[in-house]
């Protein structure tokens, strides 16, 4: 049957980004079907709201979700409700991809480019497996309650649910099994009665289902400081909504370019995934061609690999990027020259 990838190419660097992993697809699956949506700014300027029940609909009834970035200064004023983002929160919620996966790999000509020493970066791996559908970004109840004057205050409802938990973290230990067998799980158990009854829930279901997995538990402050010390001692991490956006943010700086990042968000076995870059809309340069296209290629390499069916496909096209960057191909966030259609040129020649 042929499969259908919907593309949202989305705001700023988006569409030019998105355009060239399309390009690359077109190369590997010449067979696969593409459909194009709106989400975010484009689609408040052109339908009146960040994210339409018909693109909802359109996501879930596809076999994957390519997005490009959602945002930028020009939607900045409009109501909390409308802004772009709440698109994108939107379709996570509404696609039930709960376990987002995103990968801090260093590839090794680019070495020298990562923030911290060779030493500490060089054959990096890891794998940060972050809850994306519940905690503090959807929690109830939430507001802000004004005409207090300096009693006047905003709040969040950090809730999850055992269950929302398990499905997460089993995500985890499957990945771990493949991997070195290795789980971090973070939270905040100190302070955060939430962040005890994540941890108190990772290790029930460990007990029980967590064979060929070795559980540590750590407090997201300090995994945050052990990224930057001794990253490489990190196989998988398990985290909650809002720790693993902020983890999962570090680690890419680790790998030479936040560009590089790729993710992918995934709901239960058969329902389509979500694939985005990391990287957002850059406003400050959209439409320049200078975005690196590397995050939302090798996104596409996680459709291939997570829900499209072609382990093959993507081994092949995590190994072109490589060899790109092995010849020189650089973009201007790696310190070369070349612009966005340039880069995912250079990875072409090498598929």
């Amino acid at each position: 049957m042929t499969q259908t990838l919907l593309l949202l190419p989305g705001d700023g660097i988006g569409p030019e980004v998105t355009e060239q992993a399309q390009r690359v697809a077109e190369c590997l699956v010449p067979e696969l079907k593409f459909e194009t949506a709106l989400i975010g700014g484009a689609a408040l300027d052109q339908e009146g709201q960040p994210l339409s029940v018909e693109t909802l609909v359109k996501a879930k009834q596809s076999d994957a979700v390519l997005l490009g970035a959602v945002g930028g200064p020009k939607w900045a004023g409009v109501e909390r409700n409308l802004r772009p983002e709440m698109g994108l929160l939107q379709l996570r919620k509404g696609m039930d991809v709960f376990a987002n996966l995103r990968p801090a790999y260093c590839f090794p000509a680019l070495v020298e480019a990562s923030s911290l020493k060779r030493d500490r970066v060089d054959g990096l791996d890891i794998m940060i497996v972050r809850e994306l559908t519940s905690g503090v970004y959807f929690g109830e109840p939430r507001g802000v309650e004004r005409g207090l004057g300096d009693k006047s205050f905003g709040f969040e409802t950090s809730r999850y649910t055992a269950g929302e938990i398990k499905r997460v973290a089993r995500v985890a230990f499957d990945i771990a099994r493949g991997r070195r067998g290795q789980v971090h799980s973070t939270e905040k158990s100190n302070v955060m009665e939430s962040g005890h009854f994540w941890r108190e829930t990772v290790s029930a279901l460990h007990e029980t289902e967590g064979e060929g997995v070795t559980l540590s538990h750590i407090l997201a402050d300090a995994c945050a400081m052990e990224l930057v010390r001794e990253p490489k001692q990190f196989d998988v991490i398990l985290a909650g909504n809002l720790f693993g956006d902020l983890l999962s943010d570090a680690a890419a700086m680790l790998t030479g370019s936040i560009g590089m990042l790729p993710s992918a968000s995934l709901s239960v076995e058969g329902a389509p995934g979500l694939y985005e870059p990391v990287h957002g809309s850059a406003p400050d340069i959209a439409g320049q061609g200078l975005a690196n296209p590397c995050a939302a290629i090798l996104s596409l390499e996680m459709a291939l690999r997570w829900s499209l069916g072609r382990p093959d496909l993507a081994d092949q096209l995590f190994a072109a990027v490589g060899r790109a960057l092995e010849a020189g191909a650089r973009s201007r966030d790696l310190g070369g020259e070349l612009g966005t259609e340039e880069m995912a040129e250079a990875i072409l020649d090498c598929l």
